[in-house]
């Protein structure tokens, strides 16, 4: 019979994991019976400091005012808390998350792409697209590609490219200079500041 060999771990490893352990902890925001440690640092419900004081002595100052003991700055040293409404606090910070995810629009990066044998008129719509992009606060990818022997004039498509920048210059800017990247050929466009 095989005899079971202990699991073992490299110290980089353990220490990986015991970090994601420490993270996933740390998010979760302790209250009352919850606080680990044994004074505090307690601030009132109106804001004021009312010193430092033993976690059982801060619950139940909390408890006087019919409210809860929130930890507000875990890593101080003595840790923060808060006499709060737990649940109100909750609901003003995914108030705030919100708020703040749906600042991070910083635009996404949109795909245009074009061939060099393009029609004039096909070559305007694209150019009315693009400037919605931009104008939308957007980037624009814009790929031309070769098929065939059109690889052998690489010019043709980056003057196209060029004509595109000139006609959107008003909205956009060229933020990465057109390269060839395989069959394709790449620019970048970035909406104007302000």
């Amino acid at each position: 019979m095989a005899r079971a060999v202990p699991f073992l771990l490299s110290r980089r490893t353990a220490q990986f994991l015991q970090a994601g352990r420490r993270r996933r902890i740390e998010r979760e925001t302790r209250i009352n019976d919850r606080i680990r440690a044994r004074e505090v640092r307690l601030i009132g419900p109106d804001g004021e400091q009312l010193g430092i004081l033993s976690t059982r002595e801060a619950i139940a100052r909390a408890q006087e005012h019919g409210l809860d003991l929130v930890e507000v700055a875990p890593t101080a040293n003595p840790p923060v808390c808060k006499i709060m409404d737990y649940g109100r606090y909750r609901y003003e910070q995914s108030k705030r998350d919100r708020d703040a995810h749906r600042k991070t629009h910083a635009g996404e990066l949109k795909g245009m792409r074009m061939s060099p044998k393009i029609g004039e008129h096909d070559f305007q719509v694209k150019v009315r697209q693009v400037r919605e992009f931009l104008k939308e606060g957007n980037k624009v990818r814009v790929a031309m590609w070769f098929r065939g022997r059109e690889m052998a004039h690489p010019k043709v498509g980056e003057a196209l490219l060029q004509r595109l920048a000139q006609a959107v210059a008003e909205v956009g800017g060229v933020e990465a200079t057109p390269k060839i990247e395989g069959r394709n050929m790449i620019m970048i466009l970035a909406p104007r500041k302000g």
